[in-house]
């Protein structure tokens, strides 16, 4: 059975039993898991659920699991593509996945926008995004993603996983990552992401730069304004936007900000 759709599958016995028992650390009753190819993960993750559902694309592998996996009332297979399912659906449930890499980000947001039904996800990606997850303030890899990702998720590194341990080898490394949901939740978390993104619109030019089309001088005074996004702690984001919201609002009674000119950083 050949590779399709940017598939590499995970043959190590090793790597699959601890990404299975990450997935079931916390004896969760349901598991989805997305992209169970041939179904090596979906056969040490079994075990440990009452009901496991899996997503599959490719209908040579759906028709493959069928038959592999006849025995087994507690699975559910489902013809689909992961992007467009409903994951809610089956909650409360953790999810699971040798993801493909052309599709990681937009799954790990998918994830991120469920809720508390989904305590937790173990993924499988490029070791490149698995860094940008874990990254931490004043490295490179720290950007969007690592801050929107952590301000909803604890991410745990699992474990790095060696081209060779896939059939056929990437040309990439790739890592496991644990994503669990925080108990507390960051109030107004979608107007938050969008000023986070405003702040990392420009990598590598200053928070004055990046904010002043939105808060015109108001950023000026901010002691953060010198700053990369890249320096900023990750909880210091919604203080800086609350108070830029409180400056603007006594400034302008409320009107919108006329775009200001980029300053020299």
């Amino acid at each position: 059975m050949s590779r399709k759709l940017g598939q590499h599958f995970l043959t190590s016995e090793t790597v699959l039993a601890q990404i299975a028992a990450a997935a079931g650390k916390t004896h969760p009753p349901c598991i989805v898991e997305i992209g169970p190819g041939r179904g090596a993960l979906t056969r040490h993750l079994l075990p440990l659920c009452q009901e496991l559902h899996v997503i599959e694309l490719d209908p040579r592998f759906v028709a493959f699991i069928t038959r592999k996996f006849a025995n087994q009332p507690s699975l559910h297979i489902h013809h689909a593509d992961v992007l467009e399912s409903d994951l809610a659906a089956w909650g409360p449930a953790v999810i699971a996945g040798n993801l493909p890499y052309y599709i990681t980000s937009p799954i790990v947001e998918k994830f991120l926008r469920l809720d508390d039904r989904f305590p937790a996800a173990v993924f499988l990606m490029q070791l490149e995004v698995a860094e940008r997850l874990l990254a931490k303030p004043n490295s490179r890899d720290y950007g969007y993603l690592a801050v929107a990702t952590q301000l909803v998720c604890q991410v745990e590194l699992v474990c790095k996983v060696p081209a060779s341990a896939f059939s056929p080898p990437p040309k990439v490394e790739s890592a496991a990552v644990r994503l669990v949901r925080r108990a507390e939740k960051t109030p107004d978390l979608p107007e938050l992401l969008k000023f986070v993104s405003r702040c990392f619109t420009h990598k590598r030019k200053t928070l004055r730069n990046n904010l002043r089309p939105f808060y015109g001088t108001s950023i000026d005074g901010m002691p953060e304004a010198g700053l990369r996004a890249e320096q900023v702690p990750l909880l210091q984001f919604a203080d800086l936007r609350a108070r830029l919201s409180s400056h603007q609002s006594e400034e302008r009674s409320g009107s919108p900000v006329d775009p200001e000119p980029l300053l020299p950083d």
